[in-house]
């Protein structure tokens, strides 16, 4: 072969675009890869995470109304986070988790209110890794995804969709020690304005509070009636004067029909602890049932599960319309009130969830209940706050 021969064949370039062509698919390929099975990951790892957020909320809502005290593996805070993760499913298949995978750690204010939950879509957890598309190629079959969530059922310090009546927040009565019942009165001073030498105890808040619990209470039957002059019995309740808040083009409604209105809708207005309250002025006990009545027949087949202490047979998936929140008053302040000639106001101190059963005559029946309230950060938390708010932390 001669040098010209050797020159031609070392500066021919056919061919090369085979060369080119073969780089450029791997490169396309190293692209498609990127694209789907990162893509999908990325998809994988979202679904993850909502998978466990769904868990924690679950087993947060079961830890502050079903069973405080409850966290066995069997428990129904446990249980919900477990079927709440499930639930949700990551690429089309249920995650990994156990009962072993929820936990409860303490809150910086000291209080055990949390569920942590992880899920797992990992080889080593059932072999239930996510698997690749295009990652075979390179030799990735699958990739290991989990995450974790951790929700808090945190004491509310505000709450909406109050209805317009308001009865006093519990006492322990001086000469039983024990806690107020239903014929009790609120004693602090006497006809004089004097202070009695033996008053009832009423605690505000924190160690000792003498108030109304969501769990320990849970089922307790209450019967409300209008209040008798100024006395202060347990379920002895007034009006309030509540305006309608948060409706627009409401018509115009005054007095009685808008009070009856706010009874058998949603005030959107927010009451929080210690707000001052006035008295609907004149006697509203027509109102008051005539807006208990329109209320039940929003549900009309709703009823009380005496053994488990639930509603059932609700027509609503959520919480019943029948399901409300009752303010409380602070027995204290209105009694000092009584004492220097102030009738008119109430100062809010809690509120409790109140199961409307049924209603005859002037007489309402309802069952005591917990209930979800909302966190504002503007207003200062409490203890002891009878409805609890759900919300993801972590």
């Amino acid at each position: 072969m001669t040098n010209t021969t050797l020159t031609r064949h070392y500066r021919d370039e056919r061919g090369m675009s085979l060369v080119f062509v073969g780089v450029g698919f791997m490169a396309f390929l190293a692209a498609t890869t990127l694209a789907i099975d990162v893509g999908m990951f990325m998809t994988a790892r979202s679904q993850a995470q909502n998978s466990a957020d769904a868990g924690a909320l679950a087993g947060a809502i079961a830890l502050g109304f079903n069973s405080f005290t409850d966290r066995s593996a069997s428990g129904p805070a446990v249980q919900a986070a477990i079927n709440g993760a499930h639930a949700n499913h990551v690429i089309g298949a249920e995650v990994s988790i156990g009962p072993d995978d929820v936990t409860f750690p303490i809150a910086p204010s000291g209080e055990s209110n949390r569920v942590m939950v992880w899920v797992y879509r990992t080889a080593a957890r059932d072999n239930n890794a996510v698997p690749t598309l295009m990652g075979t190629v390179f030799g990735l079959n699958t990739v290991d995804i989990a995450a974790t969530a951790t929700a808090e059922a945190s004491p509310a310090n505000a709450m909406t969709c109050v209805k317009p009546f308001i009865i006093p927040d519990r006492w322990r009565e001086s000469t039983t020690g024990q806690l107020a019942t239903q014929n009790d009165t609120f004693e602090m001073f006497d006809n004089h304005g004097n202070p009695l030498p033996n008053p009832d105890n009423y605690v505000r808040s924190g160690d000792g509070y003498t108030g109304y619990n969501n769990e320990a209470d849970r089922g307790t039957l209450l019967t409300l009636r209008a209040g008798n002059g100024n006395n202060i019995q347990p379920t002895f309740y007034y009006s309030l004067a509540m305006g309608i808040g948060g409706v627009e083009n409401w018509g115009g409604m005054t007095g009685g029909e808008a009070y009856s209105w706010n009874i058998a809708n949603c005030n959107t207005t927010i009451m929080h602890r210690g707000d001052l309250v006035l008295q609907e002025p004149g006697a509203m006990m027509g109102p008051t049932i005539a807006g208990v009545r329109e209320l039940m027949l929003r549900d009309p087949n709703a009823q009380w599960d005496v053994t488990n202490k639930k509603v059932i047979n609700s027509a609503f998936t959520g919480q019943s319309p029948r399901v409300f929140p009752i303010p409380l008053y602070d027995p204290i302040y209105y009694a000092e009130g009584k004492a220097n000639g102030r009738y008119a106001d109430f100062k809010v101190a809690n509120w409790i969830g109140f199961f409307l059963v049924d209603v005859s005559n002037s007489e309402i029946y309802g069952r005591i209940i917990p209930i979800a309230g909302i966190v504002d950060s503007g207003s200062p938390t409490f203890d002891n706050s009878f409805p609890i708010a759900i919300r993801l932390v972590q």
